[in-house]
């Protein structure tokens, strides 16, 4: 059975949350930008997953919970993808994950490379966030 992950697509006036990953070259796609949210642990299910990883990655419990959005199997992991509304500015949350986030609008995915204000560079988008974005544009989604 694949290893199964859960990760958050929060949306907040028309940007989409990322999370800057860490520069360490033991983890998945290292120094690039991803959702949030990580592995299910033994007898998690996606939905608790993606709260506990909200939780633990940035101090933050949705209420309601993001519902399901999708779910992809094609690579070397089975991949579910949740949605919702941010309802929280970033100052009202804490970062205890990775080593920057952004809101990006759906022209910064699009380019593939986005700028991190801490790291003061353009750091790539991970190669597994282009099937999202093809998604949020085949819904109709456009900057505002």
């Amino acid at each position: 059975m694949k290893p199964a992950v859960a990760l958050a697509m929060l949306e907040r006036d028309n940007r989409w949350l990322l999370q800057l990953r860490d520069d360490i070259d033991t983890i998945l796609c290292p120094g690039q930008w991803g959702l949030f949210g990580g592995h299910l642990e033994p007898g998690e299910t996606p939905e608790q997953a993606i709260q506990r990883e909200l939780e633990e990655e940035i101090a933050w419990r949705p209420d309601p919970p993001l519902q399901p959005w999708f779910s992809d199997a094609s690579g070397n992991r089975m991949v579910h993808v949740f949605r919702g509304q941010l309802l929280r500015p970033l100052e009202q949350l804490k970062l205890l994950e990775g080593q920057d986030w952004t809101l990006a609008s759906l022209s910064e995915m699009r380019s593939e490379s986005i700028w991190s204000e801490r790291c003061r560079e353009y750091r790539p988008m991970a190669a597994g966030l282009t099937g999202v974005v093809q998604r949020l544009q085949a819904e109709g989604h456009q900057d505002g």
